[in-house]
Order: C-alpha cells, then sequence, then structure tokens
C-alpha cells in the first residue's frame, strides 16, 4: 500500500461516514416529538412498520431515502418524501414497500411524495413485483396542490398504475393504518386486498368537517370511514385488525400462500465473493475526480471470483465490456475506462472520455448482451464525448448516436451504477436516469451535471460578466473572483449525488460495498419479468 491510496482511502471512507450520518437524521422523519405523537396513538412508526413486515433474515434496499432532502425549507422540509420505499422480502417473497410516514406532515403528500411513490410503482410494474402500501397520509399537502394534484405524472397518476397493475395481474395489498383521506381514499380500494386498522385506520372522500361544510351533517370520522364502518357496513375493506401487528401478520400470512411466478431466465449459478478484497476500492478509486486509475481494479472487486470475461479488450479502451457474475449472476459489464491510453493509432486517449471505437465496441456488446439475454450493468465516471476536429471528422455523432440507440432499445434489464463522474452525453450513452435502468445508485463521490465545474464556471462567468457589462457596470479582478467563486459553489452544489437523490435523478446513494447487493437484488427483480419484446434497435446510420 502507497501514501495515494491511504490518502484515497481515508478520503472515500469519510465519504461513507458522512452518508450514515445523513441517513441517521433521516430516519428521525419529522423528529421525536412528531415520533411521539404517533406512540401516543397506539401507532407504530413508519420504518417500524417495514421493519417488522419484511425478513429480518433478508436483505432490504431502499429506495428514495434523500428523496426531499435540502427541499421545501420554507414549510419545515419533508425528509425521505414523508415516505419510506424500497424492495425487500414478505415471507420469502420480494416485494416493493410503500409506507407513509405520519411524522411528516401527517403524511401529506409533496410533490416529491409523489414522484417518489411513482417511482416505487414504476419498480414494481416494470418487474412485475407484488407492491405493498402501507397508508397512513393527511392527502395533498394544500399549499403546493398546483405542483402535485393536475399533471400527468402527479397526483392522479398513482390510481391510474393502481388500475393498470390490476389489468397486469401484479399483486397489490393495502393495509389503511391511518388518515387515509379524499383522493387518496382510492389507492388502497383500488389494490386487490385492503385491511383496515381499528381505533387509527379510516377512509373517506370527505372527513367531518367537509361534509359539515359541504351538506351541513354533523358526523364524527370514525362514522364515517372507521373500521367498523368499512369493514361491516359499506365493504370498502376486507380484514380489520386490533393493532398495527395484526394488520402487518396479516400481509406476511397472505403474502407465504402466493403462488411462484414465470421466470424470465436469467442465469445464476452459485454465488461467490470476489477473490480480491472489497474494501480496496476505498483506496483504489482517486479522491480527485480528474485522477486516473485503472476501472478494472474496481471491477475484479464487484464480480465473482474477481473474473471479467472481456469483450475486444485491445479495441476501443475507453469503454470496458465484459461479462461476469454478480452474487451468481450472469452480467454484462459496460464501465469507463479511466486510465490515460494510447490508441491503435498511437494517439493518446484522455481516461472517461468516450471515443468513436469505444462507442462503436459497446454498442456491439450491448447488442451481444440482449442477444444471449444477459442484464447490463453500467458503471460511470465519464466527461463525456470526444470533441474537436478529429473526432468530428471520424464520425464521433454517429457512433456515439449507434451507442445511445442501443441502450434506449434494450430489452434486458439495465442496472447504473454512477461511481464518478457524470457528464454531458456521456451520462447517456452510460444509461443515465432517461433511459430506463431498473436501479440506478451512486457512490457519495459521484458528480452528476451537464459538464465539468470548473468548466462550467468560467462558461456561466463569461455569460454575467457580458450581461454586466451590457448594463454598464464595470468588471475589477476582485468582482470577477467575487463572480467565479459564486457562480462554482452554486454549481457545485448542485452537482453533489445528494443534490441528485433529493430530486431522486438516483434512486439513492450507496457506500461502494453495496453494489452488489444493489445488482443482485435488482437483477432478482428483474427475474419476476419475462422480456416479452424482441430487441430492435430500428434505422441507424452505419
Amino acid at each position: 500500500m502507497n501514501i495515494e491510496f491511504n490518502k484515497n482511502e481515508d478520503i472515500n471512507k469519510r465519504l461513507v461516514y458522512d452518508l450514515g450520518v445523513k441517513l441517521k437524521k433521516i430516519h428521525l422523519g419529522g423528529g421525536e416529538n412528531a415520533a411521539a405523537k404517533q406512540k401516543e396513538k397506539g401507532k407504530m412508526l413508519a420504518r417500524e412498520r417495514v421493519a417488522y413486515l419484511i425478513d429480518d433474515d433478508k436483505p432490504w434496499l431502499e429506495v428514495g431515502v434523500f428523496a426531499g432532502d435540502g427541499m421545501y425549507a420554507e414549510y419545515g422540509g419533508c425528509p425521505s418524501g414523508g415516505v419510506v420505499c424500497g424492495i425487500g422480502y414478505v415471507s420469502g417473497r420480494q416485494c416493493v414497500v410503500v409506507a407513509n410516514d405520519a411524522t411528516v406532515k401527517a403524511g401529506a403528500w409533496f410533490p416529491i411524495t409523489a414522484k417518489k411513490n411513482l417511482r416505487s410503482q414504476e419498480i414494481a410494474m416494470e418487474n412485475r413485483l407484488p407492491i405493498i402500501y402501507l397508508v397512513d397520509s393527511a392527502g395533498v399537502f394544500l399549499p403546493l396542490q398546483d405542483e402535485i394534484f393536475p399533471d400527468k405524472d402527479h397526483f392522479g397518476r398513482i390510481f391510474r398504475n393502481n388500475a393498470i397493475m390490476s389489468s397486469q395481474g401484479i399483486i397489490q395489498i393495502s393495509a389503511i393504518m391511518g388518515s387515509c383521506v379524499a383522493g387518496g381514499a382510492y389507492l388502497p380500494i383500488m389494490s386487490d386486498e385492503a385491511m383496515i386498522v381499528d381505533g387509527t385506520g379510516s377512509v373517506f372522500l370527505a372527513g367531518s368537517y367537509l361534509v359539515k361544510s359541504a351538506i351541513g351533517e354533523d358526523v364524527d370520522n370514525e362514522t364515517l370511514g372507521g373500521a367498523t364502518t368499512t369493514s361491516e357496513i359499506s365493504g370498502v375493506t376486507d380484514y380489520k385488525h386490533p393493532n398495527d401487528q395484526a394488520c402487518l401478520d396479516s400481509i406476511r400470512k397472505i403474502m407465504s400462500m402466493t403462488g411462484d411466478y414465470i421466470k424470465a431466465g436469467f442465469d445464476r449459478i452459485a454465488p461467490a465473493a470476489p477473490k480480491l478484497d472489497e474494501k480496496e476500492i476505498y483506496g483504489i478509486f482517486p479522491e480527485n475526480r480528474e485522477k486516473p486509475y485503472d476501472m478494472r481494479d474496481v471491477i475484479f472487486r464487484l464480480l465473482d471470483n474477481s473474473e471479467l470475461e472481456e469483450y475486444k479488450e485491445g479495441y476501443g479502451q475507453s469503454i470496458i465490456c465484459g461479462l461476469g457474475r454478480v452474487d451468481g449472476w450472469a452480467v454484462g459489464i459496460v464501465a469507463n475506462q479511466r486510465k490515460v491510453l494510447k490508441s491503435k493509432k498511437g494517439e493518446m486517449q484522455f481516461g472517461g472520455v468516450i471515443y468513436s471505437d469505444s462507442a462503436d465496441k459497446a454498442t456491439r456488446f450491448i447488442m451481444n448482451c440482449n442477444q444471449k439475454k444477459i442484464p447490463l450493468v453500467f458503471l460511470q465516471d465519464v466527461t463525456g464525448f470526444m470533441v474537436g476536429s478529429r473526432s468530428e471528422h471520424g464520425g464521433i455523432i454517429k457512433d456515439g448516436a449507434k451507442m445511445v440507440n442501443a441502450v434506449a432499445n434494450s430489452v434486458v434489464p439495465k442496472f447504473t451504477i454512477i461511481i464518478g463522474n457524470s457528464y454531458g452525453a456521456g451520462n447517456y450513452a452510460m444509461c443515465g436516469k432517461a433511459y430506463d435502468p431498473r436501479l440506478i445508485y451512486a457512490w457519495p463521490s459521484a458528480k452528476i451535471a451537464v459538464m465539468g465545474g470548473s468548466q462550467a464556471a468560467k462558461t456561466l462567468l463569461q455569460i454575467q460578466e457580458s450581461a454586466l457589462k451590457a448594463r454598464g457596470e464595470e468588471i475589477t479582478k476582485e468582482k470577477e473572483a467575487e463572480l467565479l467563486k459564486e457562480i462554482t459553489d452554486r454549481y457545485n452544489t448542485q452537482t453533489t449525488p445528494y443534490y441528485a437523490a433529493a430530486r431522486l435523478w438516483v434512486d439513492g446513494i450507496i457506500d461502494p460495498l453495496e453494489t452488489r447487493k444493489v445488482i443482485s437484488m435488482g437483477i432478482e427483480a428483474a427475474n419476476h419479468a419475462p422480456i416479452e419484446k424482441a430487441f430492435n434497435v430500428g434505422i441507424i446510420q452505419t
């Protein structure tokens, strides 16, 4: 081990430590006082409900834990989007679980709450996974109703998805464990089965105050839509339970009797750990995002037995392609090489840049994996496509378009891990969020933006200086330095993985040592959904 390795290790472990600190704070939800109020009502907290429901001997993969992070400060914030979502196992069956957190504004729906719920439903639909809703919500957060109510991907899309999943035979079970009001009342009732907790659960289109205002009737919420009313009079719910634990036990019992599913048929053998120590990733991965390193050193610490069957090893070397296994599952790896390389023509190539030959190689490899029904894993540390007259004359746009086309039209499941830079069109070609990866996670070291911070800051500075000069303002050296720092700081804040995760551009931020778990659980989920569409890249220029 050398000084550089130790320095990298210290930096990366600190980033992981900071991640853990942030997670602990977010897990508190709306805070201790809000949690105490829920406990006084005899209710379990959202995370307690999830922990009780899922199998404790199986992994849990949370989705969107940083949703809303740093947003809605004027309203007191919305930690984790006011809802806990993820993929877990219930009575041995892999499921998506969605639990409203009533400690956050009584579980009210912010715009990010709707986006997170839709992402959870998307995961269930893409992978044909059963989805379980633990409902405890006061409905739409009225001050922001214009950002959550009427548009295509707003609140109403949730219920549209309920109907679509029902038609597709995707299991949906809802537990009404608290308030369930107005439009939100449709979510549990559009599920296959709905259960309710006596004394705390209620479901109705309008609560007592609105009923009084609308039609002048005096009636309490329990009479309107409590457990007894809905299970014995209206028949709206299917099961009535005395407390949260009994309700969750019932869901576990139902899931234990659920039949098996038709597999997609992705290949899996007995899992094996990497031969090389995974923890060495901390020391291999440089703290300086511009420093070169050999991506193979990372790949070998992620693959079973550290074995990679590399494709076209000597060609298009700025992208590494190859076959391997993760936790027994066969995968096709597409990864950016960060070493400075010498091309076949003797020219030097920058690490992390996609060249024409690399794009061509990756396109062919992606097509091969589609033909062989092998899931794809993209490891992103990319600064973009190569620019300049030589590249343009060589057809970089055409070759890049081929790669983007192959990624977009892939029918095998895709999984993306952003470990370093994710800039510009490189984000797209390497299966960024817009290209429908089944799961997309980032390491704490990730940077996501249209271009690097220093280039962007200088470009923005020129634009701002031109605007100031047009207004007749003089730009001193001091003023220029002040502007550059202000722009750089703002831009760097917007490129962090936390900024991306808050807006659900990525599904979460993980310790690098969790990468194998994400990929394995993702492929297991994808195995629930047989591939029904033939791979076809359409028309591309050759």
